[in-house]
């Protein structure tokens, strides 16, 4: 069960790590002009990513934990 706890731990804090490094990178700080002219369409794919991701983590941890 502690495995399992941590491996979601390191998951966790690498997409943090990750998400940190991407969002102080020199070319995000440039910007990218076509990015945020498709800002609803950019939304709705991450929305649905993270809820895809929510689901199988909630799926996994369910399984885990009976």
């Amino acid at each position: 069960m502690y495995v399992y706890a941590l491996i979601i731990i390191f998951f966790v804090i690498v997409a943090a790590v990750s998400t940190i490094l991407i969002g102080v990178s020199r070319q995000n700080k440039e910007g990218n002009p076509e990015y945020e002219t498709r800002t609803s369409g950019n939304m709705v794919r991450l929305t649905t990513f993270y809820i895809i991701a929510a689901i199988i983590g909630i799926a996994i941890l369910l399984y885990v934990l009976y």
